[in-house]
């Protein structure tokens, strides 16, 4: 089992392909299994594509005290030196998205070019008013349906406190000033489904005040990434290469 130490906590994570190292940060109450068939259409892209579980998520454990996004970005910021030790593309999803922005404000020098797919960055971005609220039904249990395939060490009775501990963080998280986003120097793609969480307006905001930033709209909805793998595989891929920087 692949496990990595950063600053003391026992990381989980896997690597498939041959290339520049590609980091996809999975969304919340998911682990990194959640990305599918995305590891292999990546790597046969020609990258090596590390698929970390952070805190509390798949194959790593919880931690002590509430999850914030900063302390998840701090994690990805110790596991990109340690595994990657330079530059990496990041490719972030729902939750995995806010933690790969926060990284690319917080350590601009392992950012090579980032894709964010599907999120909002502040309460006003969310597509639904009644988002949070029906997330609450989820308080307290531990849906099946959301287990990871990587055993926690936490034992399976725990998700039902990873998952309060989450629903605490989306009470309060993200709420990111978006003039933040000006400081993001590496080259970003905003991709999000026309039936998203988050509003087109906002994406489209976030956008246009990053200095190096592209805005993508496909048909879908937050599962965009699972409902049309090959289609987005190939945009973020076109992009990571810089054919779409014209």
């Amino acid at each position: 089992m692949p496990i990595l130490d950063v600053d003391g906590l026992p990381t989980y994570f896997e690597a498939t392909g041959d290339g520049p190292a590609l980091v996809l940060l999975h969304g919340g109450m998911v682990g990194s299994d959640s990305w599918g068939p995305w590891p292999d259409l990546l790597a046969a892209g020609g990258y090596t594509v590390l698929t970390p579980d952070r805190r509390g998520h798949g194959g790593t454990p919880d931690v002590e005290g509430p999850f914030t996004y900063d302390a998840m970005a701090d994690d990805t910021v110790g596991f990109l030196r340690q595994a990657v030790g330079g530059p990496a593309h990041l490719v972030g999803w729902s939750d995995g998205a806010v933690v790969g922005a926060l990284v690319s404000m917080k350590a601009p020098e392992l950012v090579a070019r980032q894709v964010l797919i599907g999120q909002y960055y502040t309460p006003g971005g969310i597509a639904r008013a009644d988002f949070l609220a029906s997330l609450e039904s989820m308080r307290g249990t531990a849906p099946e349906g959301l287990r990871s395939a990587h055993p926690s060490p936490d034992g399976p009775e725990h998700f039902a406190v990873v998952v309060d501990k989450l629903l605490d963080m989306f009470a309060r998280e993200p709420d990111i000033d978006l003039r933040r986003f000006a400081g993001v120097t590496a080259p970003t793609l905003i991709l999000q489904g026309d039936r998203d969480e988050v509003t087109v307006a906002h994406g489209r905001a976030v956008a246009d005040i990053l200095p190096a930033g592209r805005f993508a709209v496909l048909p879908g909805t937050h599962i965009l990434p699972l409902d049309a793998p090959e289609l987005v595989t190939a945009l973020v891929l076109a992009f990571l290469s810089g054919s779409l920087d014209g």
